[in-house]
This record gives structure tokens, sequence and C-alpha cells, in this order.
């Protein structure tokens, strides 16, 4: 199990990226959470087998329809098992 740190760069907000992860994130099986940042990017951070977050990233260079990715930072790590379930954070 790994755990990564996403951040996603581009027109991302208010094009429902957000609800687009939760939809992909539980299809693919993996927990964590996802939320907007003030700067117009939005953050991931994501645990499950390693071939499912790299399913799960790739869906999110593609994104909902309205939204346009222009970069992807990831980092990735050993799990923790903190989540249980994936959701939508709000700051």
């Amino acid at each position: 199990m790994k755990r990564a740190h996403v951040f996603i760069e581009g027109r991302v907000q208010g094009v429902g990226f957000r609800h687009f992860a939760e939809i992909n994130a539980r299809e693919v099986g993996v927990h964590g959470w996802v939320k907007n940042l003030p700067d117009g990017r939005v953050e991931a951070v994501l645990e499950g087998p390693i071939d499912h977050l790299e399913e799960l990233v790739d869906r999110f260079e593609q994104g909902p329809g309205a939204s346009r990715v222009d970069n992807i930072d990831v980092e990735v790590e050993e799990a923790t098992g903190e989540f249980d379930s994936f959701e939508v954070a709000y700051p």
C-alpha cells in the first residue's frame, strides 16, 4: 500500500473536479480526500495499491469535461492506513 500527495493545477475549480475525483477514487478503490486550495489548485491525499493510485492520477490528468489540467505533482510514500473511505474535504 502506498500514499500519494497530489497537487493538480489548471482550470480545476468550479468545474466539478472534486466530485469527479470522488467518483473515480471509489471506482478504482482508493481511499483519502480531495479539496480546493485558495490558490486555485486542487489537493488530494490518496492511499491504496500503487497500480490503483497510478490509474487514478491518469484519470485526474483527463479531468471532467470542463476542466483543463496543466500540471500534476505527485509525491509517493508509504501508506499510513488512516483512511477507510474517500471524501471531499471542505477547508
